[in-house]
């Protein structure tokens, strides 16, 4: 996986405005499954009838947008990748109620209307006006980025690995300009799904057990806020990497477990070893490896466990013990933690500002756009957790 620059030496450093309001920027771009990304100059139109344009200031690198780049065979290329991040209102257009230029916002690939079935539920977050979209256009089939002509598709709702994006105002989420903008680029997606599962979604219960499967952005979401917070006496932590033990304690970790110490015993077993042979309250697979959906099960109690599955694969479906169900596990999936995107950000912003959240330990490394590249690099060495792209 590789990144090279389609940028000459004499270009100019900042955006481009063109007479009809297009702004000409730079954007890493995925031309084909599994190819390289470059950062070259795009054009970004701007915003129509319910649309938001965006000058980002930071953004992040999730699994998610390697898989949708390197993994999923979905026809939607050229891409420009990136739905975590943080920028500035630049323009809004019409029809736009609540945001306006220089708002900080961060996009998000759920909406909140507030008003349909579910938006009125207590139990689910997935607005039925504002879906997930899977298009990688606009809502209404149409792109606001294209590259020598050709349009340009995006990740769910937008693509922050550019200096300027368009988005539809119903997935953008006004916040509060005192968080770092550093620390609100991760609360598009890692951290707020898994803290949002287990504060929104599986209420882990004060006194409980908690064995959290794969300790990236998402499994210390669920560790720190979703799991210490809520009250829960035992927190396992489970991943390969020992450069884990430290940040995980730092989330809140109580215990750890090594996999690829054991490897006579599967992760089932070491955790209902851990646990007198009966299994946690609750496990969150945070890995997308498809096997350790139904580890996860198989971890929690007999009668009573609830495992919920954070991780996304490239597979249609997944073994599952059929004797674990009968015997009154439950298993669940979420989009995005369960939480309400435009009610619940607010309140998670708020307590980044009051120092209740810390977010340092999640920031390992920083890179600038131009060179996307060295991330990619990053992300696989042991002590990197996220990298941070300044825009």
């Amino acid at each position: 996986m590789s990144i090279s620059s389609g940028l000459s030496g004499g270009q100019s450093d900042g955006p481009a405005d063109v007479p009809n309001g297009v702004i000409t920027c730079k954007a890493a771009v995925c031309w084909g499954l599994g190819e390289a990304v470059k950062v070259e100059e795009i054009e970004v139109d701007p915003p129509k009838s319910s649309e938001v344009r965006v000058k980002m200031l930071y953004a992040s690198l999730c699994h998610t947008d390697l898989f949708y780049c390197f993994e999923l065979s979905l026809p939607m290329f050229p891409k420009v990748p990136g739905h975590e991040g943080v920028g500035v209102v630049e323009s809004v257009g019409e029809n736009v109620e609540g945001l306006q230029e220089g708002d900080m916002v961060i996009p998000t690939y759920l909406g909140e209307c507030g008003e349909c079935e579910n938006c009125r539920s207590l139990k689910t977050n997935v607005c039925l006006k504002y879906p997930v979209g899977f298009t990688g256009l606009m809502p209404d089939g149409t792109s606001r980025m294209s590259i020598k002509g050709q349009r340009l598709f995006h990740i769910f709702s937008c693509s922050t690995w550019s200096e300027y994006m368009v988005v539809d105002s119903n997935y953008l989420v006004k916040i509060d300009p005192r968080i770092p903008p550093s620390a609100a680029s991760f609360l598009s997606c890692g951290f707020s799904t898994g803290y949002g599962a287990a504060w929104k979604d599986a209420k882990v219960a004060k006194g409980s057990s908690v064995a959290v499967l794969g300790l990236g952005a998402v499994g210390l979401g669920v560790v720190l806020e979703g799991a210490r917070r809520q009250g829960a006496n035992r927190i396992i932590g489970i991943d390969k990497n020992e450069r884990r033990v430290e940040v995980g304690k730092a989330f809140g970790m109580t215990d750890f477990i090594n996999p690829s110490e054991s490897s006579n015993k599967s992760i089932s077993e070491l955790v209902n070893e851990m646990t007198g042979g009966l299994g946690v309250d609750y496990s969150f697979e945070c890995t997308g490896v498809p096997s350790l959906i139904n580890e996860a099960l198989q971890a929690t109690k007999v009668g009573k466990g609830m495992s919920m599955v954070l991780g996304i694969a490239n597979v249609p479906t997944v073994d599952i013990g059929l004797m674990a169900l009968l015997s009154g596990k439950t298993l669940k999936g979420c989009f995005f933690g369960g939480i309400k995107v435009q009610s619940d950000i607010p309140l998670i912003v708020d307590k980044c500002i009051n120092k209740e959240i810390q977010l340092d330990e999640l920031w390992t490394h920083e890179v600038e756009l131009e060179d996307m590249n060295k991330a990619f690099e990053l992300l696989k060495q042991p002590d990197c957790v996220k990298v941070l792209i300044k825009i």
